[in-house]
Order: structure tokens, then C-alpha cells, then sequence
């Protein structure tokens, strides 16, 4: 169990890469909706790089967890939506060096959608999220009882 978050793996199957097959959340729920890559002080998307766009759209998704009590752990779900699908293989690394330096090693369940376009014209991608925050006062607890989640790699 990590944090609000029970990672399940069917036995025999090879470990995931960079996502969890299954993920039980424990505590309140929280869906998070589709969160793109823009700046919350300026209302902009400020940049055209999908990689960069990935970034801010990660770092507002945690904002909303953050705003119901929630850290990056106890995101259980990530439904990625992506404008151009081989803008997003050919930024594989940058995408993986801002997952590692929001979540570290922590792989929730999830799924990556090429779609046709998204309802903000600049936006290259769209993240979606459920987290399963932990019950006031268990975080502690939680921690301690926690360890690490998935295998090297990232989205």
C-alpha cells in the first residue's frame, strides 16, 4: 500500500513500465479534470513545445490535488490526451524527466489517447486524473507503510 493506493499486478504478467496495471484506492476520491499545459498566473499557454506543455499540465493537475489535501502518490489514474502522437515519442525523454521530477518513481494506472485536437486550439495535450487522497490524519501512517510503485521509465 502506498499512500491511499493499493497497486495491483496479475500474477505472471510482466512488470509494467512506467504505469501501473491496476491501482486500489483507499479514502476519499478525487477525479481531477483535464488539465492543459497553460500558466495559471497568466492564463496563457506559454510555449508550442509538447514536452514543456506536458510539464505544466502535470504541475497543474498535482495543484488540484494539492488542493484537496493530496500529493503526487496518491494519484491512482491518468487518462493522457495528445494532439500528435509522434511529437510525443520523439519527446519521450524530456516527457520522462519532468514525470520523474513531479512523481519520482510513482506509476499510477493509465492510458495515452492520440486525438484529432482539443477544446483550447495551442494545446498539444490534456491530462485527466483520479487520486485516492488518504484519510485526514493517516498520512503518517501511510507513509511509513509505503514503497516504491513501478519500474523505471516514465509516460
Amino acid at each position: 500500500m502506498k499512500g491511499g493506493l493499493e497497486i495491483v499486478q496479475p500474477a505472471g504478467w510482466p512488470a509494467p513500465r512506467g504505469y501501473a496495471n491496476g491501482v486500489v484506492t483507499r479514502g476519499p476520491t478525487l477525479h481531477v479534470a483535464g488539465q492543459i499545459g497553460w500558466d495559471a498566473a497568466s492564463g496563457q499557454i506559454p510555449s508550442d513545445d509538447l514536452a514543456e506543455q506536458f510539464a505544466l499540465a502535470l504541475d497543474n493537475v498535482l495543484a488540484v490535488v494539492a488542493a484537496a489535501g493530496g500529493a503526487p502518490g496518491d494519484v491512482a489514474r491518468m487518462t493522457v490526451y495528445v494532439t500528435d502522437l509522434e511529437a510525443y515519442r520523439r519527446s519521450r525523454a524530456a516527457i520522462g524527466a519532468a514525470w520523474r521530477a513531479r512523481f519520482g518513481k510513482h506509476f499510477p494506472a493509465m492510458a495515452l489517447v492520440g486525438v484529432a485536437g482539443l477544446v483550447e486550439p495551442r494545446a498539444l495535450v490534456e491530462i485527466e486524473a483520479v487520486a485516492g487522497l488518504v484519510e485526514p490524519g493517516a498520512r503518517g501512517e501511510a507513509a511509513a507503510a509505503s514503497a516504491p510503485v513501478g519500474d523505471e521509465g516514465g509516460p
